[in-house]
This record gives C-alpha cells, structure tokens and sequence, in this order.
C-alpha cells in the first residue's frame, strides 16, 4: 500500500525547530518580569505564571494562534496518556460546547490508568534508556513504575527509593544499579545526567575541557557516594547492590599537578561536603564482610545521597526534573540539553526554571501537579503553525513561541496506530466483557467511584497485556540503542521497509470486523467515510483539497474500494502527519 495523500504541510513547523539564541530584548524583559511582575503575580496560579514569563520575554513579538480543538485533542492525548484519541472520543470532544472542557479533558486523562501507563514509558525510558534486564526482569521494574504513578507517588520518594535501593526487600528499584553492573564510574555518568541534570563524564580525569563549571570535584562529589558498593551474588546466584563501610576517594588531574585530593568526601552538586560519623575499624559494620555474606555498614554512604538529594534542600536535583517535565509536554527543555546544565549553557528563561522546581519541590513533588498547570498553559496550547510573516528568530524552539514538533515515541508510534486501526477497541470490549462478567464489579459499577476505578485499571492492564508485544516490535525498530538518551529524531531506511513490508500494519488494515476499514467500509457515503478516516487517524477533517481528492479516489473503481480504503488508511498513517505530535 504505496499510495500518498496530500496532507497540510508541516514544514512551517520543522522551520520553528531551528536553534537560536533568544535576543537581548528577550533576556531583558524575562528580568523586567522578575523584578516588577513575579511578585505581584505570586498569587496567580502556577499556570498563569508561566505564561506571563514567556509572554514578557517574547517582548511583545508575535506568537502562535491558539490551537485548534482538533490539534489540542490530539496533542494532549498524546503527551498524557500516550495515544492518539479513538474516533469515539475525538467526536465527543470537538461536539462539546463547555467553555471549560480543555481543563476537563486534562483532569480526566491524569486521573486515568492510562496516564499511569504513559508515566511508566517516559521514566522507564528516562531512567534506564532501553538497558535489557538482566538481574532485574524488565515486566518487574515495569510495573513498580506503573504501580508508582497509579499512586502518584512523589517523584522525590520514587527518586529515593531507587537511589537507596538493594534489592533485598524490594527489588525492582535496584535495577538502576543492578543492570549497569554497578560500575561507580558508570553510576556516576548517570546519577549525575538523570537526577541532576549534569553530564561529567569529561570531568573524570580532570575539569571538562569546554565547560567551565564542570569541575572533578563535582564528579567525584557523585563518586564518593557509591565507590564503596559493588555487587554482591549469593550462593543462590542472585545479584544484590552491597556496600562496605571503607573505600576513600582520591584522584589527581591529568593537566594540573596541583590537583590532588585525598580522602575526597561526598557532595551533591550545589551541595556542601558531607559531615560523616566515624567509627572504630570493629564497629563500623552491622554485618561485617565475610566469604558468601553481603555486609551491612552501620553508615551507609549511598542511603545518604538517597536522603540529602531527595529532603528538598538539592536544588539541582529540584531542577532538573523540573527541566524534564517541562521537555515532555513542551517538546524542548528550558535548560537543553537535558543533561548539559551549566553556565554557558543557561536556561532560555532562567527565572521561571527556578519558579518551576520551587514550587514542585512545594507540591510535594506531585507529577500530577506540574503536567497539569504545564497543560493549561497558553504556551504549550499555541498552534504549530506559524503566524504569516513570522521570521525564524521569532519562531526559534527556545522561545516557545510555537508549538514544537515531538516525535513519537515507540509505545507511542504502536499505541496509536493500534487506535486509528481499531485493534485497541477490539481488545477494550472483549476484556470489558470478561470483566463484567464478576458479579461484584458488575453490581457496583454505576454506583461506586472507587470500583468504577477499579475497573478501569483491570481494564487497561488486560488490554495493555494483549498487546504488549506489539509495542515491543515497534521498541526494537523504532526505539534508541540500548544505554543512549532518546531524544532526537532518526528516521532510518528499515523503519520505512517495516512499515512498506512488514504484515502488522496490514493486517491492522484488515476488513476484521470493528476495525478502521470494516467501518469505513460499512459508510456508503464517500464523503463521510473520508471524513472517518482523517478523524480516526490523525484527529481532524480533511481540508477541502484533500476531500475532494480523497472522495475521487474512493469512487473511482467501485470494485476496488476495498483497496482504495486500505491504501488511504495506508498512507495517512505513514505520514509525516501522524509521525510526529505537534
């Protein structure tokens, strides 16, 4: 099924993903902002803030128009829940009239088990970068995520209980150690990148070449607290992360011979050196080392870093995640790179980073929180297509004067191609139907929230169980090598062979009764089975153009209207349009 269709032009937008430097007037008036209106503003909510942060330092420069209904549908379903929208519940929402029902569609989709499935997908990826699992099983570190977002765990306690973590009481946290084979230099590179926002890799050996802020003692700050662990296997091969109570940290720099530091104690970056008990050579162990016996330290090292990164005090820690939030719904960090966070690398709007992490570190780290007051924004609500007449300064990424173009994930490339074809609504009523069949759900269903909950969450797991494997064929075409941050887009000449030879999406675009085709099929008007497919698959009616030469080439041979279905479905979903969340 090789035949395209024209579609509206997203290179406006590719033009928005140029990379610029804001303009001075644009630094002076975020510090006009800061001076005059933030305290003033300080009542406001958070999403008002923002918004009045970007506005002032876009300096009065043009912006984006509003997002449509059909846009913002789309792109918040994506962001929040990981999918396109169903057919079903793109109607729903572009029939509805409330004034309020943008506010309502992101409350609901938060509170829904499929929110919990899309915060499972961006931290595993965050986290791990697609490392197999080797002594943690992948599905058990999965689903401690999921079971984490369920709750809306705060993201410093999930952060704690990781960093903290054994993996004797609880194994899967331990993972994040276990599975880089707890090499500290390792440990090192990535606590550093993932929770702090600061790639030293380069500041190993001595001060990182080009960054002035990297120095070795902020990697060794990092180091100090996890030399001492290692991994332990008992006699049962089961891999543990121990620690011992001795190991001192000292290096020299390879360039100054001055550098040389003994005895180097642990310190977050931004943080202060550690003040640490000490204890006589007999008494520093709760267990002491022996053969075939993990020891126990009295002090623990690494329970530290868990405890002084997560108390609320790191505001490094506080802002980085800040940062990462921000780059999931926004499509571009306000410090990005992500994990590059120095001076000559500032943030495109420093203040309101800092608002950012002050008041999710004030809202208990609720991830909930911060997507939602980002969601309401009128910032990540413009339009991607640029205004006429805007210059590419004007529309540079770091202004987010216009809404950036995102490229679907892997689970989410499956997971809404699964959607536009029908299989996930196929799965939904099945394990709807076996669901209802408990007597005890089925009784209360109508009349109690916390079962209707409930059985929500059963529902979205036996889906998600069903077609699990579906999203991991599209993780190993489409995903990043294992160990390397996901955040650029590559196409490649096999993704496109996947799609032009590979018999998934074919047989998605089967006639099996309850699937895109069958129900376009079933619409013997033209115009309105064109209509189903550009709503079924990228959220929105055709333009005129595009509908008079869709309805042409569905009428043009009655006997291949099968074919022509198909092939329409075919390249709607191959498209650029489709590919990318926008």
């Amino acid at each position: 099924m090789h035949h395209s269709l024209p579609s509206r032009s997203l290179l406006p937008v590719l033009t928005a993903c140029c990379r610029r430097s804001l303009p001075a007037i644009a630094w002076a008036a975020a510090v006009l902002w800061l001076a005059c209106g933030h305290r003033a503003t300080a009542g406001e909510p958070l999403h008002v803030r923002i918004d009045q942060a970007i506005s002032a330092a876009l300096a009065g420069q043009p912006v984006a128009e509003r997002s449509s209904d059909d846009e913002f549908v789309r792109r918040i379903y994506l962001d929040l829940v990981g999918r396109i929208p169903s057919l079903a519940e793109v109607q729903e929402f572009l029939q509805d009239s409330a004034e309020n029902k943008r506010a309502a569609l992101i409350d609901r989709l938060l509170d829904s088990p499929e929110h919990a499935r899309r915060m499972q997908h961006v931290f595993d990826v965050m986290l791990m970068e697609r490392r197999g699992g080797s002594a943690v099983p992948e599905d058990e570190w999965r689903q401690y995520l999921y079971d984490s977002f369920t709750n809306n765990k705060p993201f410093n306690e999930l952060a704690r209980e990781i960093l903290s973590a054994d993996g004797v009481d609880h194994r899967p946290p331990a993972r994040f150690y276990l599975d880089r084979g707890g090499d500290p230099d390792i440990l090192t590179r990535d606590v550093g990148r993932l929770f702090f926002g600061m790639d030293l890799q380069c500041a190993q050996c001595h001060d990182h070449p080009l960054i002035g802020d990297y120095h070795q003692t902020l990697y060794y700050g990092i180091y100090a607290f996890l030399n001492r662990s290692f991994v332990f296997t008992d006699e049962q091969k089961k891999a543990f992360f121990a620690e011992k109570a001795e190991g001192e940290v000292a290096f020299k720099s390879v360039f100054d011979p001055s550098v040389d530091e003994k005895d180097f104690k642990p310190r977050l970056p931004g943080g202060t050196m550690l003040e640490e008990p000490t204890f006589a050579k007999d008494e520093a162990y709760i267990v002491a080392p022996a053969k075939n016996v993990r020891p126990i330290p009295k002090y623990s090292r690494r329970q530290q870093l868990a405890k002084v990164a997560t108390d609320g005090t790191s505001h490094q820690f506080n802002r980085n995640i800040a940062n990462r939030l921000w780059y999931v719904m926004m499509g571009r960090g306000l410090v990005h790179p992500l994990d590059l966070d120095h001076g000559d690398n500032p943030p495109s709007h420093p203040e309101l980073l800092d608002a950012l992490a002050e008041e999710f570190a004030a809202s208990g780290y609720d991830i909930k929180f911060l997507l939602r007051q980002l969601a309401l924004t009128e910032t990540y609500q413009r339009s991607s297509l640029l205004p006429e007449g805007m210059t590419d300064e004007q529309a540079a990424p770091e202004r987010f004067a216009v809404a950036l173009l995102k490229p679907l994930s892997p689970e989410q490339l499956s997971m809404s191609m699964m959607e536009a074809t029908g299989v996930l609504q196929r799965e939904r009523t099945s394990k709807s139907a076996k669901i209802d069949q408990d007597s005890k759900l089925k009784d209360l269903l109508d009349t109690d929230p916390k079962r209707q909950q409930l059985r929500a969450t059963l529902l979205e797991q036996a889906v998600y169980a069903a077609v699990k494997g579906n999203l991991q064929q599209f993780v190993g075409m489409f995903g990043s090598a294992p160990g390397e941050p996901e955040l650029d887009f590559q196409a490649t000449v096999h993704q496109a062979l996947f799609f032009n030879n590979a018999g998934t999406l074919n047989g998605w675009l089967s006639t099996q009764a309850g699937g895109l085709v069958d129900r376009v099929l079933k619409q013997e008007d033209p115009q309105a089975a064109v209509e189903t497919l550009y709503l079924a698959v990228l959220s929105r009616l055709p333009d005129e153009t595009e509908r008079s030469e869709a309805v042409e080439y569905l009428t043009r041979d009655p006997k291949a209207r099968t074919q022509a279905i198909q092939q329409m479905a075919w390249a709607l979903l191959t498209s650029s349009e489709f590919r990318f969340n926008h």
